[in-house]
């Protein structure tokens, strides 16, 4: 573990450093990490600026789409001069501004089986910002496949949800499809465009991903590995719920039918397919 900092680095670090459960130790981890984040919009922007500003040595950002004027009411990362840009570089541009301590990797490209294989093992760890169940689905059957960590957040109107998946290091964790089998039907859940979401509430998901990375990264704290954080921001009240591994699930069960991406194909599109 290098543990040689530049002066400019103890000063922007200073208070990481301070804390015991830090110190030198765990910013030279945090330098040494790399995240890739998938969607750099509600949750990418407050996620990707606080693990730049924490010094996360490598950022990886995924994006395909361009920013929109309706965008700027949650994905504060972003302003309004670059409207018609794509995501990802806009991101980058505001992370260089804040921390030029931090590689950014763009990936300007929608994710996709062969690009998760690409990528995900790249990274150490990786962060679910993303608007989808196609895509959401995609990213928990690649990460335990792939054996890597999946920090994942939702939100949608004044609620969101947050929990930690690593079920590739053993049948103590269960995995995204334990707690959900199969993507729901088409059209049963609705997206932010249609049902909305309360801005702030992206960025308060978003912040809470970013603490569980770097505690993920550090080795501290309780993980939210097998648990499911769910906060209703009208009510102002969080509610913290216990996972449990599915032994018929079809990922990380006894006699799992997803092995590999192929198979994640088959048995997503049979479960999208079922009336």
């Amino acid at each position: 573990m290098d543990l040689d900092f530049t002066d400019a680095e103890l000063h922007r670090y200073s208070r990481h450093i301070l804390l015991q459960e830090v110190g030198a130790t765990g910013q030279a981890r945090l330098r040494a990490a790399r995240v890739l984040l998938i969607g750099a919009g509600g949750l990418g922007s407050p996620l990707a600026l606080y693990l730049a500003g924490a010094g996360i040595g490598t950022l990886g950002l995924v994006d395909d789409d361009r920013l929109e004027l309706s965008n700027l009411q949650r994905q504060v990362a972003h302003d309004t001069p670059r409207i018609g840009r794509n995501k990802a570089d806009s991101l980058a541009e505001t992370i260089r501004r804040l921390n030029p301590e931090v590689r950014v990797e763009v990936h300007q490209r929608r994710l996709d089986a062969e690009g998760a294989e690409a990528l995900i093992p790249r990274y150490d760890l990786v962060c679910d910002g993303t608007d989808n169940f196609e895509t959401r689905f995609l990213l928990g059957d690649a990460c335990h496949l792939l054996g890597r960590t999946l920090v994942s957040a939702a939100v949608l109107r004044f609620e969101g949800q947050l929990s930690v998946f690593k079920s590739h290091q053993g049948h103590a964790f269960p995995c995204h499809r334990c707690l959900h089998p199969e993507p729901p039907p088409p059209g049963l859940v609705p997206t932010c465009s249609e049902a909305g979401v309360l801005g702030a509430v992206t960025g308060v998901m978003g912040t809470l991903q970013a603490t569980e990375v770097l505690k993920e990264i550090l080795g501290i704290g309780e993980s939210m590995a097998g648990r499911l954080l769910l906060w209703d921001a009208l009510d102002a009240r969080f509610r913290t719920l216990t996972l449990k591994r599915d032994p018929g699930c079809p990922l990380c069960g006894d006699a799992p039918r997803i092995r590999d991406l192929s198979a994640h194909r088959e048995v997503t599109a049979t479960a999208c397919a079922l009336p």
